[in-house]
């Protein structure tokens, strides 16, 4: 340590000082084991660089103090001496209580270090320098906040591209996890158009978003595209009408719920072909579901929609019996005319209404509603042509 300069005006203070730099570093350190039980809770090692700190930030204050008037690197000269994996041991609030506590230990030692007649120009020293201190503590927080969060910006886009593209690994499902992905049980994804601007805002909007809503999100923008991955509730469109707020305008598409991330590959693939297929919707709600989208996204081209069409309304109607069949056929070719549709089967109204009611018992769509009608009437087609494909081949 320099020797304390002889003509400076308070040398015998400095030398005090220099000389009271242990003490007052296990003073300070008992004093937090005393006084704050997140000290007491840490592993030795931590505890140990925490020890590091509080002896640089006093070496650190006698030298300010001898040299007042030359700029002093604080946040390097104090924090260095600790590795940068510290600031993830110990949070904000806890650095200013470990520095609160060491100038609280430096301060009532002021009449025991100081010289005669040197105690006020201590005391007003450790004052502007607790202020300094203060700054160095923020600035490397911040530092290694921004650090933190670009990188795990990077992580973030690195999982959700992973999702969108299907090529989820196991590495990916690690990274979530790092990110603070609690593997919640419903899963689902929700895309639409990017805002133009900086991505950043978007991000955080949409994760102000999730908080509000009780949602844990992974997010990112994707060219054009503003993709999210929201977890927490079995219900896609609650997730998508909680989230709407960043997207840009034009269609915004949630995809049909899964069990885990690794399913979320599923569940973007349904939304993807949603958002290709909304041009031929154009009073589609917004959001709206990937699977009322079904009819588009078969026209589209899209297999797994048109499979769907087939296994879950056009098979169990057949299986259902005939009659069903027929009379959904009819219903729809007569313009949903429930006294057509009785007059081509030479039976009762009633007969219809009953088979109707039961079509939508058995798929779950209603002939009489327009949309559902228009989903039904694309069922019957594919069916038929699945078969017809089916008996060719045969």
């Amino acid at each position: 340590m320099p020797e304390a300069d002889d003509t400076h005006p308070h040398a015998a203070t400095v030398r005090s000082l220099e000389q009271s730099a242990g003490k007052l570093a296990a003073a300070a350190i008992a004093r937090m084991d005393r006084n704050l039980s997140w000290y007491r809770a840490m592993p030795p090692e931590n505890r140990s660089w925490i020890g590091l700190v509080a002896q640089a930030g006093i070496s650190a204050f006698t030298e300010w103090f001898r040299h007042p008037e030359t700029p002093q690197a604080i946040s390097t000269d104090v924090f260095g001496t600790a590795p940068r994996e510290l600031t993830r041991a110990i949070t904000l609030r806890q650095t200013v209580e470990m520095v609160r506590t060491t100038i609280e230990v430096v301060e009532a030692a002021v009449d025991e270090i100081a010289a005669p007649g040197g105690e006020g120009a201590l005391r007003n020293a450790l004052l502007v320098y607790a202020r300094e201190i203060a700054f160095a503590t923020a600035q490397v927080y911040a530092q290694a906040a921004e650090a933190r969060g670009a990188w795990d910006a990077r992580l973030e886009s690195l999982v959700v591209n992973a999702v969108v593209s299907g090529e989820i690994e196991e590495g990916d499902i690690s990274r979530a996890a790092a990110l603070g992905w609690k593997s919640p049980e419903h899963v689902t994804v929700v895309l639409g158009n990017a805002p133009n601007g900086d991505s950043e805002l978007t991000v955080e909007a949409i994760r102000r978003a999730a908080r509000y809503a009780r949602l844990q999100v992974l997010t990112g923008v994707l060219g054009k595209r503003l993709v999210v991955i929201a977890g927490g509730t079995e219900d896609p469109l609650r997730a998508a009408k909680s989230l709407i707020g960043p997207f840009a305008p034009g269609p915004v598409v949630a995809g049909p719920p899964v069990a885990d991330l690794p399913g979320a590959t599923r569940s973007a693939r349904a939304a993807a072909a949603g958002l290709r297929a909304c041009a031929a919707w154009p009073d589609a709600p917004r959001p709206v579901l990937a699977d009322d989208l079904l009819p588009e996204r078969a026209m589209a081209g899209d297999p797994v929609a048109r499979e769907l069409l087939v296994e879950e309304i056009y098979r169990p109607l057949e299986q259902a019996g005939s009659a069903l069949l027929e009379t959904l056929s009819v219903y729809l070719e007569q313009a949903s005319s429930l006294e057509g549709a009785a007059r081509i089967l030479f039976v009762h109204p009633n007969t219809v209404r009953y088979r109707l009611r039961r079509v939508t018992d058995v798929t779950g769509w209603s002939p009489s509603e327009v949309r559902s009608a228009f989903t039904l009437r694309i069922a019957l087609m594919l069916g038929r042509l699945d078969d017809g494909g089916a008996g060719a081949r045969a």
